[in-house]
């Protein structure tokens, strides 16, 4: 892969969009019917997966963002980045070490898979109950269940 290659430039504007909390930017850099996942929100597709944007960038607290190790090709490409921030239900800080990879249509990002650890943001997120149980499928799913219920009503408010 060429660091150099223009998807390569996509990913990066993503980033430095999301650097900003500039939801709107990093929406331009999706194609109308992308696929996002991650272990957190599952799959979303379309607006949805804009909306997650526009509510995690509007709701960040002392959020801080690095990126690196970007590379595409024609189909695909990867980075790594490390989003820093309170995560507000708690009042803890959070650091997330993501690896993404992506899949690009006619010059945009048609897919995007974000993986991490979600035993070690649940310890950061939730302190001892985190640490203690984030690891059981129960403690993952209500995890689940949560940031779907948020992005949920978030969206509902969008539609009012």
């Amino acid at each position: 892969m060429n660091s150099r290659h223009p998807n390569a430039d996509v990913v990066t504007r993503f980033y430095q969009a999301f650097q900003r909390l500039d939801a709107q930017q990093m929406a331009q850099c999706y194609a109308d019917d992308v696929s996002f996942a991650d272990p957190a929100f599952g799959e979303l597709k379309g607006d949805a997966a804009r909306d997650m944007w526009r509510m995690l960038t509007q709701r960040a607290q002392d959020f801080s963002l690095t990126f690196s190790d970007v590379e595409a090709d024609d189909r695909s490409g990867r980075a790594t980045w490390t989003a820093t921030y309170v995560f507000t239900r708690t009042g803890r800080v959070v650091v997330n070490r993501v690896q993404a990879r992506f899949a690009f249509r006619e010059g945009l990002i048609a897919e995007h898979r974000d993986s991490f650890d979600l035993w070690r943001w649940a310890r950061q997120a939730l302190g001892a109950k985190g640490a203690l149980l984030g690891w059981t499928p129960f403690v993952q799913n209500a995890i689940r269940a949560q940031a779907r219920a948020s992005l949920d009503a978030y969206r509902s408010a969008l539609a009012k």
